[in-house]
């Protein structure tokens, strides 16, 4: 799929999808969804498009990662859904009421959803317990605050102000008040990403339990990817406004619909390309496609240069003086090093076990490991390296 044309022009009409004000019992009602959103800041005549024609949906329980480098719409298409933006055109629905398009405005503090910010956004000059109490609606039950003080390990804190707490605390305490009123939908905008590397790796990785107890979804956005795969059920990918691709982790790794999707997640390589036929050169070397039945035509390559997409343990570094590529740099990843590494105008990675030591300014060859993986944009077909 290739990603679509720059927009310059307010697009014209086309029927979106239906969204009922109320579904009957035996429907299956989203908690949220999306239909042919547009928006870009200061008005429909001026100003370049932050978000192009987003269409998504969010299943009852559901937690939905997005994706995307900075200034590509993530946090924007979260103000839109909670109501602090007004969409150019398309729909807005949560729990299968429209809040947003055809006519139709409904205020942020009528949409019935929780949010949860990077910075907390507590109350300093009031207690955890009465930050946790603040989004109740009058007349509704404590009792929920209190149990989601106890679920989210609070409980004994409920005097202490936020200046007593550690940042996982406040945090904690955030998603308690967020949870509180008990909403449909909770919005997460990079929740974890202040805290330090135990304590967000222990807060996400309870995140999707507290939201299916509470009977919530989720809409979560962050910058890394290892978050997103590892706790979200779908993982939306976003690029200059456009959607390019939502779908379950698994789908995403093995058959990432455009190459930013692939090189965003995996960190690959990508490699310009020839064709001829069945066999695809690359300056490290050649691949054949393979494929099943059901995979797309190689025809669509027709509409743009071609390009391989390879992971950084595909590729052999062979030291050599006089070789034409160089080693730039590494990074530490735990278990291995991750190079990299300069071969003309192309900047590559390269995966290698800590007990090789490559210094910065090595000189090699480069080619691609046998029978190594690999694939074919932007019509996404398999390859095998030769």
């Amino acid at each position: 799929m290739a990603c679509p044309a720059p927009v310059t022009a307010l697009p014209t009409a086309t029927s979106g999808l239906p969204v009922p004000a109320l579904a009957s019992p035996s429907e299956r009602v989203d908690h949220l969804r999306l239909t042919d959103l547009w928006h870009r800041y200061g008005g429909a005549a001026t100003g370049a498009w932050t978000l192009r024609g987003i269409d998504l949906r969010l299943a009852p329980g559901e937690l939905v990662g997005l994706l995307g480098p900075s200034g590509c719409g993530k946090t924007t298409l979260l103000r839109l859904i909670a109501g602090f933006e007004q969409p150019v055109r398309g729909e807005v629905a949560i729990d299968g009421r429209l809040v947003a398009g055809s006519g139709r405005w409904l205020e942020p503090e009528r949409r019935g959803v929780g949010m949860v910010f990077q910075d907390y956004a507590l109350f300093p000059h009031l207690d955890a317990w009465t930050n946790a109490c603040f989004g109740l609606r009058r007349g509704q039950d404590p009792a929920r605050a209190s149990w989601l003080m106890d679920l989210l390990g609070l409980a004994g804190l409920e005097r202490r102000y936020p200046h007593e707490l550690s940042g996982g605390q406040r945090q904690r305490l955030a998603l308690a008040r967020a949870l509180a009123p008990g909403p449909a939908l909770v919005l997460l905008d990079e929740p974890f990403s202040n805290l330090d590397v135990e304590v967000r790796l222990r807060l996400r990785s309870e995140l999707p339990e507290v939201l299916a107890r509470c009977g919530a979804g989720g809409l979560l956005v962050t910058h890394d990817p290892e978050e997103a795969l590892a706790i979200c059920d779908r993982v939306g990918v976003l690029r200059e406004g456009v959607l390019h691709q939502c779908a379950p982790p698994r789908e995403l790794i093995h058959r990432p619909a455009t190459a930013f999707v692939g090189r965003f997640l995996l960190q690959g390589n990508l490699l310009p390309a020839q064709r001829d036929g069945e066999i695809v050169s690359t300056p490290l070397g050649r691949l054949a496609v393979t494929g099943v039945a059901g995979d797309p035509p190689l025809e669509a390559v027709a509409g743009d240069p071609p390009e391989v997409m390879v992971g950084d343990q595909a590729v052999v570094f062979e030291p050599d003086p006089d070789g034409a590529a160089a080693v730039c740099g590494r990074e530490f990843l735990g278990r291995d090093w991750r190079y990299r590494l300069r071969l003309a105008d192309l900047h590559l990675h390269l995966r290698l076990p800590l007990e090789i030591d490559l210094p910065s300014g090595q000189r090699g060859h480069l080619r691609l490991r046998s029978g190594a993986s690999a694939r074919l944009f932007p019509c996404g077909r398999p390859l095998v390296a030769l």
